[in-house]
């Protein structure tokens, strides 16, 4: 009996050291660290899951808005994919009517189309964000503006 623990005795460490820094692992789960106040209203936390360098063209960011938060219009010189994972919020391109987006959803921002997303009034919603190039931000949303739409697209109970 032993002499089988024996070599797993010696090996143990070797599978230990192999596992902790051949990979750059991170997690979309965590929260992230809370944002600045600027370009949106309410509270929203980011976590950047992944960023853009020379072997990789895109970042993953990981956006948590509470409910009642909203971002600003913008838009991106690269396509922004959006994937919702939790909770459910708005989502609007200029000249077109907002959406409700709900868990699951997963909506393409063309480049260079002016857009804004938001959480809803009564829940947080949590989305992955795939993009790369630049956002340039256009135009704030008024309270006003994000309320008029939340009553527009109201669940009914």
């Amino acid at each position: 009996m032993k002499k089988k623990f024996v070599p797993l005795f010696f090996m143990f460490p070797f599978v230990v050291l192999a596992q902790n820094s051949q990979y750059n692992l991170n997690s979309y789960l965590e929260q992230g660290t809370k944002a600045p106040n600027t370009h949106y209203l309410g509270e929203a936390w980011l976590n950047r899951v992944l960023q853009a360098d020379e072997n990789l063209s895109f970042n993953i960011t990981k956006a948590t808005f509470s409910a009642n938060s909203t971002l600003d219009w913008h838009k991106h010189s690269e396509s922004q994919v959006l994937v919702v994972v939790d909770g459910s919020g708005y989502y609007q391109e200029k000249g077109k009517n907002p959406i409700r987006l709900k868990v699951g959803d997963i909506i393409r921002a063309p480049a260079n189309v002016e857009h804004w997303h938001a959480a809803t009034k009564e829940n947080d919603v949590t989305y992955l964000a795939i993009y790369s190039g630049e956002t340039k931000w256009t135009q704030v949303l008024s309270r006003e503006d994000y309320d008029r739409v939340a009553n527009t697209l109201k669940v009914p109970k």
